[in-house]
């Protein structure tokens, strides 16, 4: 018998709809409750000790959700409160870093990768002690971007002010010759466009979501925690938020290739 408990995932936005769109496609029976931190975007420039008090509070919500997994849909989280977290909590959690640093490694021909993110997760060092544990031989650019996600946030994407922000942070990696480039926040998907254009064929884009729900999926079927493809019931999937509903609702619909069902408005415990 199958485990129909849904999958937890949060972001500080809408962000974390990139790592849905994955579980959607890669994990199409199962059930999701996705948090949404609208009222405390952008985590970029937060300290340590904020972000991990807020995601302590939003994993605290979804274990009340009854969420059998637990996915870190943020790099800034991923990198600065999944270490410390993980030992509070008896649920299962992978992150976007090391799934993202992998995938990367694999991509690569010449070594030299880059990794554009928020200032929080470009501090952290995250991307590069993952890539330089393991593959010593790489080397890697950062690049903070904290521009982006407030793009992203205001529904600013596809825009001249979009892909001449996006042009000036990608300017110093095409100048260290860069082949592969890691988008290391989950708002910058929504970004591939200007991405693209910017960069050219030759840099390849790697987005941590793809590699990060299989290394999920992978976990959960070592620890029983699928759903049946049998007995399943249709998938569920909740939206909350801590902002704004109607604000969430009204950005997703128009980033998102999916209809957006109702967003509720959750009060996380200080």
């Amino acid at each position: 018998m199958g485990d129909i408990r849904p999958i937890g995932l949060f972001d500080s936005g809408v962000g974390g709809l990139t790592v849905l769109q994955e579980i959607l496609r890669q994990l199409p029976r199962e059930s999701t409750v996705y948090f949404g931190d609208n009222a405390h975007v952008p985590y970029g420039s937060r300290t340590a000790e904020e972000l991990i008090g807020l995601a302590h509070s939003i994993i605290s919500f979804l274990v009340a959700q009854k969420v059998k997994y637990i996915i870190f849909a943020c790099n800034t989280n991923s990198s600065v409160s999944l270490p410390v977290l993980r030992k509070c909590f008896t649920v299962p959690m992978v992150g976007l870093i090391k799934p993202g640093a992998q995938e990367a490694i694999k991509t690569t021909n010449n070594y030299r990768i880059g990794v554009i993110a928020t200032a929080a997760t470009i501090k952290s060092g995250a991307y590069e002690r993952e890539i330089k544990a393991a593959s010593p031989q790489v080397t890697v650019f950062s690049q903070a971007a904290p521009r982006l996600v407030p793009i992203v946030e205001s529904g600013k994407i596809k825009t001249a002010e979009a892909f001449q922000t996006t042009r000036e942070y990608v300017k110093p990696l095409k100048k260290a010759e860069i082949d592969t480039l890691i988008l290391g926040c989950s708002h910058y998907p929504f970004l591939s466009n200007e991405f693209a254009a910017t960069l050219g064929p030759d840099i390849k884009l790697v987005d941590p979501a793809t590699a990060t729900v299989l290394k999920a999926r992978e976990e959960m079927q070592k620890l029983n925690l699928l759903n049946n493809p049998i007995t399943y019931n249709l998938p569920t999937h909740r939206f909350y938020v801590s902002g704004s509903p109607h604000k969430f609702q009204e950005l997703a619909s128009c980033l998102w290739n999916h209809p957006m069902p109702r967003v509720e408005q959750a009060s996380l415990e200080e």
